[in-house]
Order: structure tokens, then C-alpha cells, then sequence
């Protein structure tokens, strides 16, 4: 079409005022105020103005009958927090680029009441004095885990660098040459341990090591054994590792402290509901650790924390250290582990009650009866592309063993036209149409096809939620296929 002929169409455009005027948009502004839907009216009118100038045919879309719809869209991203709520829909139920384990119903009540309201944080209600903070979970957490004492700082990494640098450091720490692990982000053990001020000892070999490897290690500059759960990978085959009990007896014969980082930090035993084994804090504390730190969001299903837990001595140390303060939970973390850990004391069922525990201790039939419902709503949804249900297998996630899956059932998108460069660009426009929903949809592009494990998709209202935004979602996809060219 000819310039005179695109600039006609662009002036068919209305204007802001008119354009605000409209019923939806005068609802917005009574929700949101008239300043920042001016802007996303304006916003839109621009985007609409070069797509036009871009697009170089005749107007394709009624023009004002969508406009309103795509200024709220507008709208809806401006005003959206960035820490926006999302449908894990990746396979990985404990996905740490997604915030890890979604919080209890008792801990959301918990965090609503420490932000609106003045706590007793570091106050001493029967004394009237100033307390210490860690009194809020050090009871729950010694009546969990069998420890005389409790700590904790805001995530498990920072709790392993503090107990050894209270403990070690300036000295040696002994570990396992197939414990140097290195969880995501690139964070290692030994620079950790580095950072903590301590001299790495490595002893054993990859694979295999023994106990008089440890016992050829202890000198004078021995300042305590290390054990790491080896979280993210496992190594199988011909291997031998010392057990925490052996560990425990090395360690005291020689008068230097056993550490044990857990990782997880599981506390009801997973494998009593049907899932793979991890180790609990309680079982290495039976066995003689001194100290066993592990994490509050991952398979405990809490905010982010690191706990430390251990010997009364050990735990004062610890606690004297300068960096404690620096690394201490603020009011809304502690309440919200505070009301986690009385979920587990207190609640008959907590892998009910848990929701982390709850999506790994799903039903694959419940995940299947799911699978068919949505289905049925995303037949012929977008052209040339297939919807299928099939199997598919979970993992736990966050280093949580790694090794083992669960299986579950997936929505599987797959664009049909035999042409390689045709299907990537649909495929692409599938998981950006889904990923730029109001409610995103994080799903996983593998082997030609978008899949949709619905293992996190549980509940009446989650599930709702998902189809609600199906329309949305084939309008998404094809205004990406109309601004890059069509579906060619």
C-alpha cells in the first residue's frame, strides 16, 4: 500500500481522550487512577501507529474495537509487580529460578500479620527485656530435629559459611574429594570454604572414600569434618563413602566438630508417602554431627532460610560470630517459618498442609483426570498446531535428588507444518504467547514441542485459572504471527 494510503489508515486511529472515554478504560481508571492509564493508552496508540507503518497492507483489524482491549493489556504490564505470580508448569516442582516452594496457608496468614503489624521480635514478652530473635523457632526447631540449639541466617549457603568460619576457621576442613559440589550460580564448596577462612583438605578420591582416609588427614591443623549432601548430582557404580556415625567417631576422637550440610532439609520421612529417601536433619544429629545445617525453601517447604542446628556449644559460637548479624531474617521470614515449623509439630497431615509436599505427593491419576479436562478445551485452539497428553516424568528439583523422577502427565504442543524454519517460529510464538499471559505460563520447549507438565497445575482454582486465560493465549499467538509476517 502507498504512504498516502498507510497514513489514512493510521488516522483512522482515535484519540487518547476518546480512546479513554471508552467503558473499560474508564473502569481501569477508576481502579488504577487516570495518570497511568493515560500513559498505557498513549503507549498503545504509539505501538498501533508503527505496526501500521510496518505492516504495509490494507488495516487489518477492526480498528477501536480492539484498541481498548490492548490498552488494558497494556495497562495490566505496567501495573503488574515484577515479582508477578506464575503457572510452574516446567516439570522441576521446586524451581529456584521460580521461587522455590509456594508458602503455606498458615505461613501467608503469619507473613500478612508480622507486615502489618509490630512483632515481638527481639522482645521478651514474659521478661520485658529485649530478646533474641532466634527464640521465635529455636524450640520448634530442637523439637524437629532433636538439636539442644538452633540458629538461623537468611539462606542455607550463608549458614554453611558461617559454621565454618565459626568453627574452622584459620584451620583445616577435611571433606570428601566427592563432596566438592557446586550447587547453581556457580557457587562452590571450596569457595566457600575460602570465604569462610578455611584451608580445604580434600582426602579420598572421586568415587570412593574411606575412613582411614579421614583418620590419615587429622593433625594439628585439623579444624573439622565436612560433610556435604551431594545435592544436584549422585555418582553410582563403584563407590564407598563413610557414613555420618564414622565421620562423628573421627571427628571426636580428635576433638574437632562434625558439620553436615544437608542441602534440602527434609523432616518427615518422604519415603513413608510413596517418594524417594532424603536424609533429615534429625538422623544426623542421632548420628553424632555436631552441627547440620540445611534450607527452609526447599523440601521443607518454607521461606528462604538457612538453619543451623547442633550442639548447644557449637550453636553459641556461631552465634557470637560477625558475620550472624549481617546474615540474620528479618520479622516476615522468621513469622513465616515460625507458623511452617508448627505445621509440621502440630498438623495431623502435613504433606496436606505443605504445598511443596503436596505437589510431589500428587496423584498421577488426579494429574491425568487434569490433563483430559484442559485438553479438551485446547482443541482446535491454533491453527496447525497439535495438543496431546502425554507422559511425562518430574523432578524435585533445587538439587533435591537428582536422580530421582516422578512421573506425571504433560500438555504437549507441537506446531504441525513440515517446514524446520516454520516450526521453531511457531514454537517460539507458543512459548512467548504463553509466557507473556497475565498469569504466565513457564512451560519446556524440548524436542520439537512445548510441554506443559500439569503435576503443579492442582486444584479447582488453579485449574481455572489456567483455561480462563486460554483465549488469551490464542490471542497472544497470533498477534505474534500478524507482527512477524503471518504464519508462513
Amino acid at each position: 500500500m502507498s504512504d498516502n494510503t498507510s497514513l489514512d489508515v493510521r488516522r483512522q486511529l482515535p484519540s487518547v481522550d476518546v480512546l479513554l472515554a471508552h467503558p473499560l478504560l474508564r473502569d481501569a481508571q477508576a481502579c488504577h487512577g487516570r495518570t497511568i492509564v493515560r500513559r498505557a493508552v498513549r503507549e498503545t496508540l504509539d505501538a498501533e501507529r508503527n505496526r501500521l507503518q510496518r505492516s504495509g497492507v490494507e488495516q487489518d483489524r477492526q480498528i477501536g474495537e480492539e484498541l481498548p482491549v490492548l490498552a488494558l493489556d497494556r495497562l495490566n504490564g505496567l501495573v503488574q509487580p515484577n515479582a508477578r505470580a506464575v503457572f510452574n508448569l516446567t516439570g522441576t516442582v521446586i524451581h529456584t529460578n521460580l521461587g522455590r516452594s509456594p508458602l503455606s496457608e498458615a505461613a501467608i496468614e503469619a507473613l500478612i500479620r508480622a507486615g502489618r503489624h509490630p512483632v515481638a521480635l527481639e522482645y521478651s514478652l514474659d521478661t520485658g527485656r529485649r530478646g533474641d530473635r532466634d527464640d521465635l523457632v529455636e524450640q520448634l526447631l530442637c523439637e524437629l530435629t532433636g538439636a539442644e540449639a538452633a540458629t538461623v541466617v537468611n539462606n542455607n549457603a550463608a549458614a554453611v559459611v558461617l559454621a565454618l568460619g565459626a568453627l574452622g576457621g584459620g584451620r583445616e576442613a577435611v571433606i570428601s574429594r566427592g563432596e566438592l559440589i557446586e550447587i547453581g550460580g556457580a557457587f562452590r564448596m571450596p569457595d566457600i570454604m575460602a570465604a569462610a577462612g578455611c584451608r580445604l583438605h580434600e582426602v579420598g578420591t572421586t568415587n570412593r572414600t574411606h575412613e582411614r582416609d579421614f583418620e590419615a588427614a587429622m593433625g594439628e591443623n585439623t579444624g573439622l569434618i565436612v560433610k556435604a549432601h551431594t545435592s544436584n548430582y549422585a555418582i553410582t557404580g563403584f563407590t564407598k563413602e563413610v557414613s555420618e556415625s564414622g565421620l562423628a567417631r573421627i571427628a571426636h576422637a580428635h576433638g574437632v566438630p562434625l558439620v553436615i550440610d544437608l542441602g534440602s532439609g527434609a523432616l518427615i520421612d518422604l519415603a513413608a508417602l510413596g517418594l524417594p529417601h532424603e536424609s533429615l536433619p534429625r538422623d544426623a544429629i542421632a548420628s553424632g554431627a555436631d552441627v547440620v545445617t540445611f534450607s527452609g525453601d526447599k523440601l521443607l517447604g518454607g521461606p528462604q532460610a538457612g538453619i543451623i542446628v547442633g550442639k548447644r556449644e557449637m550453636i553459641a559460637a556461631i552465634k557470637k560470630h560477625p558475620l550472624k548479624r549481617a546474615l540474620r531474617c528479618d520479622k516476615l521470614i522468621l513469622a513465616a517459618l515460625e507458623a511452617t515449623l508448627r505445621v509440621y509439630r502440630d498438623s495431623d497431615c502435613p504433606e496436606c498442609d505443605i504445598p511443596t509436599l503436596a505437589l510431589l505427593n500428587r496423584a498421577e491419576e488426579d494429574i491425568a483426570a487434569t490433563a483430559e479436562r484442559i485438553l479438551a478445551k485446547t482443541q482446535g485452539l491454533v491453527a496447525d498446531v497439535d495438543v496431546t497428553v502425554e507422559d511425562c516424568m518430574s523432578q524435585l528439583g533445587s538439587g533435591a535428588l537428582p536422580v530421582d523422577r516422578l512421573p506425571s502427565h504433560a500438555l504437549v504442543w507441537r506446531p504441525c507444518d513440515t517446514r524446520r524454519q516454520v516450526r521453531e517460529r511457531r514454537l517460539r510464538w507458543l512459548e512467548t504467547a504463553f509466557r507473556q499471559l497475565p498469569r504466565p505460563v513457564i512451560g519446556r520447549v524440548n524436542d520439537g514441542a512445548l510441554r506443559l507438565d500439569l503435576r503443579c497445575l492442582a486444584g479447582e482454582q488453579e485449574e481455572a485459572a489456567f483455561i480462563a486465560q486460554l483465549d488469551r493465549f490464542k490471542q497472544r499467538f497470533d498477534m505474534l504471527a500478524d507482527d512477524e509476517g503471518g504464519s508462513a
